[in-house]
Parts: structure tokens; sequence; C-alpha cells
């Protein structure tokens, strides 16, 4: 079986995807530019060495057209953005890794160095510049708990999604920088 890399993806409405960036730059353009730079994300991720799925939101875009239509999906389904993501990890069987769709300096290397840090740890983490993560992988089982009592979008969410990983071994990936902030731009 071929690891599976997950992109997870809001559909690109205006006031309902990037709303920190829209606050600043406005949420048509915000909408826009997620648009834009996750159809550009999905085209230079996909590789005949793992499986790309599409992981989207709301449920009801599972057939929306703004994406490739050759790629599976599936729904993220309802809670935080940790119970959505555990739920997409134990979905999946055999080394997976998952990212959001707002990581314009991604390459297919990153992808592939995640993959091969599975080989020898249970979880991996792609730090980002923020202090969040813009990748997480798992090799096995989702450790119980993964992702509870994490606060989103703060210096320390890397932090405590690694405490909420108990006794996995966890190896990092490299560290990147997501769009949130005009600045981030």
């Amino acid at each position: 079986m071929r690891p599976r890399l997950v992109i997870m993806l809001k559909e690109p409405v205006a006031g309902r995807v990037k709303t920190r960036l829209g606050r600043e730059i406005g949420m048509t353009a915000s909408a826009w530019w997620f648009r834009h730079q996750s159809v550009a994300l999905i085209r230079r991720l996909q590789s005949p060495r793992w499986q790309t799925w599409l992981a989207v939101a709301p449920d009801t875009a599972l057939h929306s057209r703004c994406w490739p239509a050759h790629l599976p999906r599936m729904a993220q389904g309802q809670g935080d953005l940790g119970v959505r993501m555990a739920r997409i990890l134990r979905s999946s069987k055999g080394p997976v890794v998952l990212i959001g769709g707002d990581i314009p300096g991604v390459r297919q290397g990153h992808i592939a160095e995640a993959f091969a840090l599975l080989g020898r740890q249970d979880l991996v983490f792609g730090p980002a510049t923020d202090g969040g993560f813009w990748l997480v992988g798992k090799r096995g089982r989702v450790p119980h708990g993964l992702f509870e009592n994490v606060r989103w979008s703060c210096a320390e969410t890397l932090k405590e999604a690694q405490a909420s990983a108990g006794a996995a071994r966890i190896g990092y990936a490299a560290t990147l920088s997501d769009v949130d902030t005009e600045k981030d731009l």
C-alpha cells in the first residue's frame, strides 16, 4: 500500500476561508488567493510515490469543481481542527501525512522527507514559523487523546500538540511558513 498524502481544504468562499487574512486584504481577495494557492499546491505535490487525497469542508463541498476532479475526496466532518485532523489520520491505513492548502513553500521533497521519518517514528510534525505546524503524519495507530486540549492559532500550538501525543516517538520535518495574515504573504 502506497503512503497517503491528505490535503485539508475549505471550499474557497469569501468570508468562509482564510478569514484572518480576509480581515486585512478583503474576504474576496483572500478566497481568491486560497483557491489559486491550493490548486497550485495540489498540482505541485502529486506524485506516483504516494496517493493524494483531498479532505474537504464543508462536507457539502465533496463535489465542488474548485479542485481537480480526478483526486479522491473525503469529508472533514464536524468538530474543531484537532477533532477533524485526528479523524482523518485514523481513517487512513498505513502511513499518512496531512497538510493544509496554505503552505506556499512546500515541495515534494518535504513530503518525501516526512514519509521517510515515519519509517523510524510514530508521528511526524512539520513545525511552522509561527509556533504551529504545517504537517502532521502517522505511521500506525493514532495516540489516544491526540490534539485534545490544543489551542489553535497561537505560538504554543505545536508544543501542545506534541504533549497530546503522549509517549509516541516524534520526528520533525522542515520548518515552513503558512499564510494567515497579509504579512505572511
